[in-house]
């Protein structure tokens, strides 16, 4: 079995590797690349192989930055199909149709290419079959597991086998005790590891401190009298933090009541999806489906699908609170609400998830004091919060653990899908706890098996 690096190797986005064994190859995820020109120009470069040989794609959860480039892949002469969760399957579909809106703006307003149109995502979701965790599917000489990775919902990572070896592949590894989904299930005999490391050099707070620090700036922002923005990725952080507040409303009765508004359409769009497979439920979200509690939904909440609702948020007294994607910053509603209240010293804008290198919200995370947003400067004079524990990845001592207590510790582990710094930390770390023979690997990169 071999394998090549094509994407999220010393980055964070675009991941995609290839595999291949005698006559059969597959891609393990075909993601976007994110943050900055520098990057996104990559989606429009060439695929490094001919998508006609591609037997599968096999998909680890439906993010932008796993599943981006999979249209234009169909588009470039694909034909086989793509293999994920059900709901991955669903919710991807929900992504590249955004994708593709976003697209046709930047097109239209600012000449950017586009990688594909409807007609491309259409035939992509055509060529989509949905499978259940635990479940095994064939693609030529390669045996595909799919196993629960409590990142997203839907989310999975997977065990390739073929030749009488196994390859791990992380995809994107949970958090610890997030609502609605399950823990990250166990790590089965894998000889080798592909492995994330998005927080490989850090270690989150506590759930306990998490929720207290949610509440806590909630709680400042509105005391402040201004605009709390929430940057939040439309596909699980946002649902996370509906499910957090609706908590928080129904249990903190000392917390203020102020409008709450979702303005994120792929969010809204998604709700759905988690309405349709309550199996994937951890125990505590299956017991208030059961009783007919809505966890996604509470009374000061407004939903604002359009375009025309969104601008009336603009006209509604402070202080309110607005969660818009994108989770980066990188385009959608929430670059208007920066646009009008960043330069605002009552607002707030709180980070909920990881912000790659060369996006907007890492140069605000970063201490930025001015930023170019519709092309024209904005001074930063709101107050810039963060909690990292609200990510959906899991942390250094997470990603240790899950491998720790694998069926069969891997021989080699490969760090992927983080920055070089992230990467060598967790690598070092699996060499000296766990005696692993541990690498970081750089795009174009090869082994075999």
């Amino acid at each position: 079995m071999k394998v090549t690096f094509l994407g999220a190797a010393h980055e964070v986005t675009g991941s995609c590797h290839l595999i291949e064994h005698g006559q059969s190859k597959i891609l393990l995820d075909c993601g976007m690349f994110q943050g900055g020109d520098f990057n996104e120009a990559k989606n429009d470069e060439q695929f490094s192989f001919d998508p006609k040989e591609i037997d599968a794609v096999v998909v680890s959860h439906a993010h932008l930055d796993h599943t981006g480039r999979i249209p234009k892949l169909v588009r470039d002469g694909f034909h086989g199909k793509v293999y994920g969760t059900k709901a991955t399957c669903d919710l991807a579909y929900i992504i590249w149709d955004d994708a593709r809106k976003i697209m046709w703006y930047n097109h239209e307003k600012f000449d950017k290419p586009i990688l594909y149109d409807e007609a491309d995502v259409d035939l992509a979701r055509q060529r989509c079959h949905g499978v259940d965790y635990g479940e095994s599917v064939t693609i030529g000489e390669f045996e595909v597991t799919f196993r629960d990775a409590g990142h997203i919902f839907g989310s999975s990572f997977v065990e390739v086998r073929a030749g009488g070896k196994v390859l791990g592949f992380s995809g994107d590894i949970g958090n610890s005790n997030v609502p609605i989904l399950r823990e990250t299930d166990q790590l089965g005999q894998v000889d080798v590891l592909l492995c994330e490391s998005t927080y490989g050099s850090r270690k989150h707070e506590s759930e306990e401190m998490r929720v207290n620090m949610l509440r806590d700036l909630i709680v400042e922002g509105y005391n402040k009298g201004g605009t709390i923005m929430m940057p939040a990725f439309s596909i699980e952080r946002t649902q996370e933090i509906l499910y957090r507040l609706d908590r928080l409303i129904e249990h903190d009765k000392t917390l203020p009541k102020f409008p709450i508004f979702l303005d994120s359409p792929m969010a809204i769009d998604a709700l759905p999806v988690y309405k349709r497979y309550p199996e994937y439920y951890d125990r505590e979200a299956c017991q208030k489906y059961m009783d007919g509690e809505d966890f996604l939904d509470f009374p000061n909440l407004t939903i604002t699908r359009t375009k025309e609702e969104s601008k009336k948020i603009n006209y509604v007294p402070n202080p309110k609170m607005i969660i818009a994607g994108s989770g980066m910053m990188t385009g959608g509603r929430i670059l208007h609400h920066a646009f009008r209240y960043l330069s605002d010293p009552n607002a707030t804008l709180i980070i909920v998830g990881y912000q790659a290198q060369g996006t907007l919200g890492r140069r605000l995370y970063e201490g930025a004091e001015h930023v170019t947003i519709f092309g024209e400067r904005v001074d930063v004079k709101c107050s810039i919060k963060a909690i990292g524990a609200l990510s959906a990845h899991g942390d250094q001592d997470k990603l240790v653990s899950w491998i720790r207590n694998a069926q069969k510790v891997p021989q080699k582990v490969y760090c992927i899908h983080g920055e070089p710094e992230s990467a060598t930390t967790l690598a070092h770390r699996l060499r000296d706890d766990l005696g692993i023979e541990a690498f970081v690997p750089e795009v174009g990169d090869s082994f075999e098996m």
